[in-house]
């Protein structure tokens, strides 16, 4: 039985960009393994089984592929390098997203309209975060990510469609995988990169194997659309503003995520639970704009199942709506479910055009719906016509993220040469530092194959 030096679980940016690390240093014994269909065989427009969220390319590949460049937002890799190191990975990865077709536009570098921004906000109660950005497009990061594909050909092992059950250990060193079919796949070192459509495995794999753990926050909310214009001086500056707020009513942090200019909300399955999400293109644009506006709750005990309440929350809003549910702020405030004549009449024409028109107050908790209402209008102080009647609400919206596994600098586990990395380690939420936390990976590992 063949033993490989590494095996990669998950071909998301944190997988791949751990295989181009120890390619780049002359490791080439490498297999890489993902539940998924390979990228030339997936499809976006179905939306189903996960395909947009696993698969060869991961979630980033379906994404519209915003590189933040930012130490504070996208994750926590400050925490296990210098601020300049991540800052240095951060160039390192992007220029590879350019060299494959990445945009050169960056967003973001307009000092004195940024401050006039800050200064809005904080009247308003809310802390802007300024952050470069360059914006890839979702048709671009499918494109990018087949050309990474088709160079990494014959240069490792890719094996897709293969789902790993189990990670192996012997003597607190792992081993090697057990698939899904009974196979053994043999390896000295495996990095695990399973992405958030992985974070419930990797939680259970944690907790198997007795790994250290620390609770993350589930982020539940819903997604919010509107005209395009309305927030057109601000996603002109900045393309995706980083907003915070805390609820006046209970403190709780309520952010924005995932702003899309010019974009489409769309759905997502994964375990036969839809949510829903946003994409934007560099080459197509619509008459909306849409993002995210999330709660951040973590629990303690006796409960601890974050990724199970967001499940549950999720599985409530397809059970009254048969999927998405999408209603007009105007209802939601007056107390009534949207109809579809209520949509029909509603000036922000959806783009999700399959959503159920109904009543979100009977699927999220008051917390959360009320933390949301005061976002939208503390919002509009500083982009008026966000808390319009005719802004639309899709729910839910639901980000999953492993708890926080014990780490160390190298983002080894406290098993030997076994690596978590990427949005399933719960130390990445965004495609740069996902990629950069596979660039840590494989440098380590091909330091210790190398001595």
């Amino acid at each position: 039985m063949k033993t490989y030096s590494v095996i990669i679980v998950g071909a998301g940016p944190a997988g791949i960009f751990t295989s181009l690390s120890l390619l780049k240093r002359g490791i080439n014994d490498i297999i890489m393994l993902d539940m998924g269909k390979d990228i030339f065989s997936r499809n976006r427009k179905s939306g189903k089984g996960g395909e947009l969220l696993s698969g060869w390319g991961g979630a980033g590949a379906f994404s519209d592929g915003k590189l933040t460049f930012s130490t504070e937002v996208g994750g926590s890799l400050s925490e296990f390098i210098s601020h300049k190191k991540l800052v240095s990975l951060s160039r390192e990865a992007d220029k590879t997203y350019l060299a494959y077709g990445g945009s050169t536009v960056i967003y973001g570098e307009m000092p004195s309209e940024i401050e006039g921004m800050k200064r809005l906000a904080k009247l308003a109660g809310m802390e802007f975060i300024p952050v470069r950005i360059r914006h890839l497009g979702t048709e671009n990061c499918q494109n990018i990510l087949k050309d990474i594909r088709q160079s990494l050909e014959g240069k490792l092992v890719i094996r897709t469609e293969t789902k790993v059950e189990n990670i192996l250990v012997a003597s607190d060193r792992v081993r090697g995988v057990k698939l899904k079919d009974g196979e053994i796949i043999r390896g000295h070192f495996v990095v695990s990169a399973p992405g958030r459509v992985g974070s419930g495995w990797m939680q259970e794999e944690a907790l198997r194997l007795n790994l250290t753990t620390i609770p993350s926050p589930v982020d539940i909310g819903v997604r919010v659309e509107l005209p395009a214009a309305i927030l057109q001086k601000i996603t002109d500056v900045t393309y995706e503003p980083k907003l915070i707020y805390y609820s006046k009513s209970f403190d709780d942090r309520v952010r924005t995520f995932c702003m899309n200019p010019y974009g489409e909300v769309v759905t997502e399955e994964v375990d036969g639970i839809i949510t829903v999400n946003g994409h934007s293109y560099a080459n197509k644009k619509s008459d909306n704009s849409n993002f995210a506006v999330l709660v951040s709750s973590t629990f303690t005990e006796p409960f601890d199942d974050p990724i199970g309440y967001g499940k549950y929350i999720a599985k409530l809003a397809n059970f009254l709506g048969k999927g998405v549910i999408i209603q007009r702020l105007g209802d939601l405030l007056d107390g009534r479910r949207s109809t579809q004549q209520r949509i029909d009449k509603c000036i922000t024409r959806p783009t999700l055009t399959c959503a159920t028109p109904g009543d979100l107050s009977f699927v999220l908790p008051y917390r959360y719906l009320k933390g949301i209402m005061e976002m939208l209008e503390a919002m509009n102080h500083i982009a008026p016509g966000v808390y319009s009647h005719h802004t639309l609400i899709y729910g839910v919206e639901v980000k999953f993220y492993s708890h926080r596994i014990s780490l160390s600098k190298k983002l080894e586990s406290e098993i030997g040469n076994l690596f978590i990395i990427g949005d399933g380690a719960g130390i990445t939420r965004g495609l740069l530092q996902a990629s950069v936390s596979g660039m840590i990976a494989g440098k380590e590992i091909a330091k210790r194959l190398l001595q």
